[in-house]
């Protein structure tokens, strides 16, 4: 087992806890995604053994790949937070248990047509916090009207909001905006109340403003290794 690996997912942990008393919130209610990008599968069993149940993929081709190769490891959540592609949907589906990146109402209807009988996915709406269009990401304003049209598909459960804050803002600031987006979520889905929100750099910002996941990746992994 990699010691060093142990002592940042330790370090995180503390970090988180720190925040979550900060915000006088109870860390229970938090849950950390590790982020495992461009990384091994063998890196996702040794988080496993350290205690992680809950990991996170960019992209489509490595998700399908990592899970496949630990199909008999147990009770491992795997989030699927890159940007969802429509002809794409099918795969996304069958290696996600939950994905963050709903931003159109074309997505949420592929995702649905490629539900596999009468199997349920945890989907999130994922919100553009900037004023790039080009940004992944449905614009505030038109939250509530895609989490209306989620609601109607019954192979999709829509659970919350999902963001990444700006780079040339406060992260509290875009963060805020964020939970004014998933109160509009809550006002058509009451217990739709997972806010995916904060990565290595702004996760107790992120905590203080109400986040239930963070997306960490590199502060637990270490660097990525590169690419082929």
């Amino acid at each position: 087992m990699d010691t060093a690996l142990a002592d940042r997912l330790a370090a995180v942990d503390d970090r988180i806890r720190d925040a979550a008393r900060a915000a006088d919130r109870d860390v229970s209610g938090i849950t950390r995604i590790v982020v495992t990008k461009f990384h091994p599968a063998a890196l996702v069993q040794d988080l496993y053994a350290l205690g992680v149940r809950h990991v996170g993929e960019n992209r489509q081709q490595e998700l399908t790949a990592k899970r496949a190769e630990l199909v008999g490891i147990p009770d491992l959540t795997w989030h699927f937070i890159g940007q969802a592609q429509t002809n794409k949907a099918r795969l996304v589906r069958a290696g996600a248990d939950a994905v963050h990146s709903v931003d159109r109402a074309r997505i949420a209807d592929a995702l649905h047509n490629a539900a596999p009988g009468d199997d349920v996915l945890d989907v999130l709406v994922q919100v553009n916090l900037t004023d790039d269009p080009g940004r992944g990401g449905v614009v505030p304003e038109e939250v509530g009207a895609l989490a209306t049209h989620v609601a109607t598909l019954d192979s999709l459960r829509l659970r919350g909001v999902m963001a990444v804050a700006p780079l040339d803002e406060q992260p509290a600031r875009a963060f805020e905006r964020l939970r004014r987006c998933a109160d509009a979520v809550r006002a058509v889905v009451p217990d739709a109340d997972w806010i995916s929100a904060g990565m290595t750099g702004d996760f107790p910002e992120a905590i203080a403003m109400g986040a239930t996941h963070l997306r960490i990746g590199s502060a637990i992994t270490g660097p990525r290794p590169p690419r082929d």
